[in-house]
């Protein structure tokens, strides 16, 4: 992954600390000039790009700057026999690879799929039903709200599907097809442009929202500046069950923050009856959102915790959130220029 940010005259900087070094002066810094020196007309002068170096874990800095200090957890805590954290290795490397993507000379999209707005994807090539009843590919990626992944070579049959939510960087056109590199699967592939949104030439993602599966908590991160981020807020959460037919885990990986909704209405398991209301709701992928406290019908006053959060998955592929914790993500994450991380 290279850039071009700078020029160095490779000659003239190597005689000049010579020639320094054989007045028996300390040689000058070698810093990188964006102008150089107007050279005479006989001299020839060998000028090569300056590569950045991709960052690794190791360059992440993670400062603790709370933006909301309500149930806040330590960096270690007991639960029930075992002790629990936040894995801030695993989020370094996260973060490093953001960085390291937003240097690539890319144009941003997502995958759109939800609730097959944009068209049931077509049968892939292999396929299976899961648990669920319900069409997968034989990664155990859904049919159902996703998107369908073409070869190259075969745009006559899909291979795979690709999830509602993920971040794609975008490679060309050809035809009626957007050739992309979604960032969570090698390659490149075709996918009809009606499941692609194309985000804004601006698009940065400086706030990035983790989710632990495995630890049941959920941590935002802000970006100061190259390799810096601030710790914005440390609570529990509880994310997704397994439990067909209805319950579904939330999946792992790396997703837009794609809408939000003060209210998110949910319907009774089964029934075309509203069960209630989820407070403060951003969807990242399916129907995965980030919420509050569930409030069932009848109530509707806003529930602000729950004793089950920070415990065991029991969400429906949801991650529930104290209901103040959903609001300030709610206000502080930029739909579409916000990340959401599932680990494990």
């Amino acid at each position: 992954m290279k850039r071009l940010v700078g020029l160095i005259c490779l000659v003239c900087l190597l005689f000049s600390c010579k020639e320094e070094a054989d007045r028996g002066l300390e040689p000058q810094s070698a810093q990188p000039s964006m102008v150089a020196e107007e050279a005479s007309p006989d001299s020839v002068a060998t000028v090569l790009p300056f590569e950045r170096k991709p960052l690794t874990s190791a360059d992440i800095i993670l400062v603790k700057e709370l933006l909301f200090d309500k149930y806040t957890l330590k960096d270690e805590y007991p639960y029930q026999d075992t002790v629990r954290s936040f894995k801030w290795e695993v989020m370094r490397k996260c973060l490093a690879f953001i960085e390291n993507l937003q240097y690539e000379a890319a144009r941003w999209a997502v995958f759109q799929n939800y609730k097959n707005r944009n068209q049931e994807a077509p049968l892939v090539r292999s396929y299976v039903r899961n648990v669920y009843r319900r069409i997968a590919d034989t990664l155990g990626v859904e049919r159902y709200q996703s998107v369908p992944l073409y070869l190259p070579t075969d745009t006559l049959v899909p291979e795979r599907y690709g999830r509602d939510g993920a971040l794609v960087s975008m490679r060309g056109e050809s035809g009626g097809f957007y050739r992309v590199s979604p960032v969570s699967i090698e390659g490149e592939w075709l996918v009809p442009r009606r499941y692609v949104k194309l985000l804004a030439d601006s698009t940065a993602f400086h706030h990035v929202v983790v989710v632990d599966r495995g630890d049941q908590n959920i941590a935002t991160l802000e970006r100061l500046e190259e390799g810096t981020w601030a710790i914005r807020s440390m609570n529990p959460a509880t994310t997704g069950m397994h439990r067909p037919p209805y319950a579904q885990e939330t999946p792992l990986g790396m997703f837009v923050l794609q809408e939000k909704k003060s209210r998110m209405v949910f319907l009774r398991d089964g029934s075309s009856a509203t069960g209630g209301y989820a407070p403060y709701a951003s969807r990242f992928t399916n129907g995965a959102y980030i919420h509050g406290v569930p409030v069932n019908v009848p109530q509707t006053a806003m529930i602000e915790y729950s004793w089950s959060l920070g415990t065991t998955p029991r969400s429906h592929m949801c991650v529930r959130n104290a209901t103040s914790h959903a609001k300030f993500i709610y206000d502080w994450a930029p739909t579409e220029r916000a990340l959401v991380i599932v680990i494990e």
